[in-house]
């Protein structure tokens, strides 16, 4: 049972605090206090709509809240949400005495009332999850009152509760098990979950503990007495259903193959690859694959080499006479992202200039003008960059242009029907539109001309084409066996070296291990489209993903879907997962856990590490913000997804950077230089208020709300700033800076944007 609320407007847990930021104990204290305490007490509280009472000398009034997928949320644009409490309140009838279950999510502390009395009370800093947090309550004939105090700790914040039904109850306790969160099980087992219940889609938690490899859970279940030869649903039906529950055929969608032995099992799409025009997605709809289009780059380049015109092992000042270092960088460096060429997409430059038409000659003049980011050879870092170099090199030495050259060598010969290089100003037929979700909704995304993705991503294409591809790789009719095995093997740098690791990156295919099972693939993404498109060689099987909508809604994007897809119908034939790690044998001194606090350059985005008390958090870009668990003083992980971090330390004994392990691959991360942040007075900050001109891109937009500092470029996310001074700021998920210029006047006419080595000037060109 959902219910309708009333919410009242926020209270700071401290009046008057200025710039000042309470520490946990002095939260907790001022959560614990009772704010309503004028108006009978905030147990006993009575919502109205419209009514207002005063609270700490401030009139605040109750409002109607809508929810949002389940959530509530209580962000205002009218003031800073950071150390703030919030009331709400609801009403509902049952028609007899009962016992029920409250499903509870907040972010951050919670703290719920049933007809007066305290049921759930816990001070947590986590994000709002759908019934995270389970309470089983007596529920009395009649009418009943809920009330509820969430208070925020920093930035966005909301709540869910909800009255659980016998399908939800089950959902949840499916989904602890799905994640290996033992203690969860155990805690719904013990509130009287039912340990047999079926899911929507037939799942028992039993069979679910089988199907995502938690042997750990599904031993406990099997000892509290779960059926243990529950009949299982067939895979295609849990692929239904999955698709069913994470795509709404009223918005973007996916098209989805699995194969296995040279044989399609599962041939469906949903969603609409038109929204304007109502057009369906179908098995037929042609997707920009992005990335994926490095595999057939990969591969043009390795067919030029058995035909004798060119070798891996050829500097690239014999196809590019003035590269800066060109007789340094090998081709192989290109292919395998060892080259230290820095990634043109990862630039300013890039956005302002990628939805209009380029030239290879064009894009290739900007490449050169970037610094390196590291001497050839001496790390791997993905770069866009090598991959459109190695296209225009496919163009030099076969004399054909690149969609040409892998029509005739790969598509033709191989049935693809669907595929080819994607031109903005003739796009194929039955092409699907680019979508971005944001907010709830779904709109248009930025259209990338792929005349900037060249060689490293402008491939459209179809499921069942990149099946035949996929056949056609694997059964030796694309490359020789020496290259096939080349393009399988994980590179050698001077930084991983010593890394016994079998996991890594070839010639255009990412080499990984999902669940013990070696796993071959890649997967691409540009604004409005992701895809994937895996491979397990000895078990002979496939998954391929292609969705119009980026960034997606929670829980959709392929790679997510791929592998779930992909353990419905392997489950039982992976290898189990490791449980879930404890916390360290000993508690980790705070010390230690400052020590990691700081920023990590994970190139697309940074991970910002923040300590509170004696826990720590991480949030990686627009994500939202996890704790992270100490297994070390410098291993951690997260619970809520199977991803490791490990921090390294210099001789001085300070972190310099971070290893991350997820999906069965590696990501270091320079830490980045710590900032002296400052906190700026609104009047100090007016001036900078406006919009600046990202020519061509479009416009950067600087706001503030609540208090808090934002950029925002034409059709891309807001980011968050932070102040070194009055004019210099520096955006908290991205490594890159923003300095603003005075006049003497105290106007701000320009701004600079600094970014990859590169400076980014914009004029002021109006206000907000």
């Amino acid at each position: 049972m959902s219910f309708t609320w009333l919410t009242l407007s926020p209270i700071p847990i401290i009046e008057g605090q200025g710039a000042a930021q309470p520490d946990e104990s002095a939260q907790k204290k001022a959560f614990a206090a009772d704010l309503l305490a004028a108006q009978g007490g905030e147990a006993w509280i009575r919502a109205l709509p419209g009514n207002k009472v005063l609270v700490n000398g401030v009139e605040r009034e109750w409002k109607t809240a809508k929810p949002i997928d389940g959530m509530i949320s209580l962000n205002s644009p009218e003031h800073n949400d950071d150390f703030q409490v919030a009331y709400a309140s609801t009403e509902f009838d049952v028609p007899s005495d009962t016992t029920a279950w409250l499903g509870i999510g907040s972010d951050d502390g919670v703290r719920v009332w049933l007809n007066g009395a305290l049921v759930h009370d816990r001070w947590i800093a986590r994000p709002v999850q759908v019934d995270e947090d389970v309470v089983r309550v007596p529920i009395k004939a009649g009418k009943n009152r809920l009330v509820i105090k969430v208070q925020n700790i920093s930035g966005s914040w909301g709540f869910a509760c909800r009255l659980m039904d016998a399908e939800s109850r089950a959902e949840r306790l499916t989904e602890a098990v799905r994640t290996g969160d033992l203690v969860a099980t155990k805690d719904l087992v013990d509130k009287g979950f039912d340990l047999n219940a079926r899911t929507s889609d037939g799942l028992t938690p039993f069979l679910a503990a089988c199907i995502w490899g938690q042997k750990e859970v599904g031993d406990f279940l099997a000892e509290k007495g779960a059926d243990t030869r529950a009949p299982r649903p067939a895979p295609e039906a849990l692929v239904d259903a999955l698709l069913a529950k994470r795509i709404n055929n009223e918005g973007a969608g996916a098209a989805v193959l699995v194969a296995r032995n040279g044989r399609i099992l599962y041939e469906k799409a949903r969603g609409l690859a038109d929204i304007e025009r109502r057009q369906p997605v179908t098995v037929d709809t042609k997707f920009r694959i992005g990335s994926i289009t490095k595999q057939f780059t990969a591969s043009g380049i390795l067919r030029l080499q058995e035909t004798g015109r060119l070798k891996v092992t050829d500097p690239l000042s014999r196809y590019i006479s003035d590269f800066p270092r060109g007789g340094e960088v090998t081709l192989q460096h290109l292919l395998t992202h060892t080259s230290g060429i820095h990634g043109y997409t990862e630039s300013a430059g890039f956005m302002q200039n990628f939805t209009k038409p380029t030239s290879n000659a064009e894009v290739i003049a900007s490449i050169e003008k970037f610094p390196y980011d590291f001497n050839p050879g001496v790390r791997w870092s993905y770069s866009n960059s090598g991959y459109f170099i190695l296209g225009s090199i496919i163009e030099k030495v076969s004399g054909q242009e690149y969609g040409d050259f892998l029509r005739k060598a790969f598509f033709v010969p191989l049935g693809m029907t669907g595929t080819g290089v994607y031109h903005n100003a003739r796009p194929p037929s039955g092409a699907a539109v680019g979508y971005e979700y944001e907010n709830g909704q779904f709109k248009k995304a930025l259209d990338w001309d792929m005349s900037w993705a060249g060689g490293a991503g402008s491939i459209y294409s179809t499921v069942k084409d990149l099946y035949l591809w996929n056949e056609a790789v694997f059964g030796g009719r694309v490359l020789s066996r020496e290259d096939l095995a080349a393009a399988f093997s994980p590179v050698i740098t001077e930084e991983n070296k010593n890394d016994k690791s079998a996991d890594g990156y070839g010639y255009g295919w990412g080499i990984t291990h999902f669940r013990g099972a070696r796993e071959v693939s890649h997967n691409g993404g540009l604004n409005g489209f992701l895809s994937i498109l895996l491979r397990f060689p000895e078990q002979n099987f496939t998954v391929g993903v292609l969705a119009n909508e980026f960034p997606p809604k929670p829980r959709t994007d392929p790679g997510t879907l791929a592998h779930e897809i992909a353990e419905l119908y392997l489950g039982s034939e992976l290898a189990p997962r490791p449980a879930v790690p404890a916390r360290a044998a000993k508690p980790v001194s705070g010390a230690a856990l400052a020590a990691i606090v700081g920023r990590y350059d994970y190139r697309s985005a940074v991970l910002v590490v923040t300590q509170e008390g004696d826990r720590v958090y991480a949030q990686l870009g627009g994500q939202p913000r996890f704790e992270i668990f100490p297994k070390s003083d410098t291993e951690f992980f997260w619970k809520v997804v199977d991803a490791q971090v490990t921090f390294v330390k210099d001789a001085s004994g300070k972190v310099v950077s971070a290893v991350h392990h997820q999906g069965g691959q590696t990501i270091h991360a320079p830490r980045l230089a710590d900032v002296a942040e400052i906190k700026l007075e609104d009047a100090q900050t007016d001036p900078l208020l406006g919009e600046y001109d990202f020519k061509p891109a479009g416009r950067l937009a600087i706001s503030r709300e609540g208090g808090r500092m934002y950029a925002q470029l034409t059709g891309q996310s807001r980011l968050e700033l932070g102040a070194t001074s009055e004019t210099e700021f520096f955006l908290r998920m991205v490594n890159a800076q923003l300095t603003f210029v005075k006049r003497a006047d105290g106007t701000v006419t320009e701004a600079v944007l600094h970014q990859g080595g590169q400076n980014y000037e914009m004029l002021k060109i109006g206000k907000p």
